[in-house]
């Protein structure tokens, strides 16, 4: 082979499998927040490239194992400045590692190209900044684009086996030629072997997106059914509660007319007082709270059961008029999965007296301000903007607070979550009268 395709430098290579991580790291959660992260990436370069540089003179047969050490080198440093599991980071090492192959080709390719019309140090340079900036920029924002509707990337264990396997084949058939010239696949041609290497690493990357795509398409699906199944139930919990409600209320009025018919016709004590017992008895049954919306007393009275029966105390300040906008079955999913959420969590308090819940609905200038705050003796985490849930099976939990925010954003709302002081809140803005 001609000594001027020998090898692609080394640092060169460095730099490309750094910043095919950092592009990645840019798109995914980040443990290591501002000086620490830029602390973790300087130290990251430093060593990733002293290591490649160093291994160079060493014999042709510990180059897959220093390829290896390289992979092991990116994976690390993703996996401490990322906050995600370590499927996921093994997932997009695997792509980073494939993205850098691709760059640091095509940018060896071209710059012998142009070598040979100017041999200016000043135009490799630019060069190398110009191609890998376009490439990993370009990727940067492809990631970003197909991953914009998830709130978070599931990756299981074959998934990753299967990344990986894609990594490793292209990889392996990418550098064939520089190993076997006698092969089918081989070029023979010094320039064709690089002429291959590039493009069949620019297929490798457009297959593992394609892979990622077909990914992210399940995901969307399995959330938006889990999230459509979330409004179901809540709208089926109201009419539940609407039929028993209807069914009180009837019995309600019709025994008010037979105790005053009761009163009229005895005059026992015994029977009076038990009268008066049955009568106080049914005003528990009473409405308690009137919004000004059917549907949200409706649904708060429902989940006041749930309540009395769990010592849970609710207050409530709410404008129910000014949810008239909104359809029936969207009141249902905000409510009904927030309160749903705040009663499970203060159920967990052992001191009745700080099971505490607050409802307020109001308007604001042009907007509506709903907020649904719950008293919380532990400090809440949050995860790409959900609180993170402490149930062992956590891939079928907080689908509630998704269909949550999947039902205000259909009315270009948004949804806050925080923590104040030992009170858990929830807050929602909606533009009033918003269209869905």
């Amino acid at each position: 082979m001609e000594n001027m395709y020998a090898d692609i430098p080394r640092l060169y290579t460095a730099i490309a499998e750094w910043m095919a991580c950092m592009t990645y790291c840019l798109v995914l959660k980040r443990k290591l927040k501002n000086l620490e992260f830029a602390v973790a990436s300087v130290l990251a370069i430093i060593l990733q490239s002293i290591f490649l540089v160093l291994t160079k003179s060493l014999p042709i047969y510990f180059w897959i194992p220093c390829m290896l050490a390289a992979v092991l080198l990116m994976y690390l440093f993703m996996y401490i400045v990322c906050d995600d599991t370590g499927n996921v980071i093994g997932y997009y090492c695997a792509r980073a590692f494939l993205l850098a192959e691709f760059a640091a080709s095509l940018e060896w390719q071209l710059a012998y190209f142009a070598r040979g019309i100017n041999p200016s140090i000043i135009l490799q340079g630019a060069i190398l900044v110009a191609v890998y900036a376009l490439v990993f920029t370009w990727a940067h924002y492809m990631e970003k684009g197909i991953t914009r509707r998830l709130v978070q990337l599931e990756i299981n264990i074959r998934e990753l086996i299967a990344a990986i396997l894609i990594a490793a084949s292209i990889f392996a058939f990418s550098n064939l030629s520089f190993i076997l010239s006698n092969t089918p696949f081989s070029a023979g041609v010094t320039a064709d072997v690089f002429y291959i290497r590039t493009l069949v690493d620019l297929a490798g990357i457009m297959i593992l997106y394609v892979y990622q795509s077909r990914i992210c398409e399940f995901l969307a699906e399995k959330e938006l059914n889990n999230i459509h199944s979330m409004l179901k139930a809540q709208y089926d919990k109201y009419r539940n509660y609407q039929e028993t409600f209807d069914m009180i209320n009837m019995k309600y009025h019709d025994l008010k007319h037979q105790i005053a018919g009761l009163r009229a016709d005895m005059s026992d004590e015994q029977r009076l007082a038990w009268v008066d017992s049955m009568e106080q008895e049914l005003e528990s049954y009473s409405p308690e709270l009137e919004t000004g919306n059917s549907v949200l007393d409706t649904l708060i009275a429902g989940k006041m059961m749930s309540c009395r029966a769990n010592n849970i105390k609710v207050t409530c300040v709410a404008d129910g008029n000014v949810l008239d906008f909104m359809h029936v079955a969207d009141i249902c999913t905000i409510f009904g999965n927030a309160l749903d959420n705040a009663i499970e969590s203060v159920t967990l308090i052992e001191d009745p007296e700080k099971r505490l819940i607050h409802i307020a609905v109001s308007p604001k200038k042009n907007f509506v301000l709903i907020q649904i705050n719950n008293y919380s003796e532990n400090r809440i985490q949050l995860k790409n903007g959900y609180p993170v849930t402490t149930k062992a099976d956590k891939g079928n939990h907080g689908f509630g607070l998704k269909s949550i925010r999947y039902t205000v954003e259909k009315y270009h709302g948004t949804i806050t979550f925080g923590q104040n002081k030992n009170w858990f809140e929830l807050k929602i803005l909606i533009p009033q009268g918003g269209v869905a």
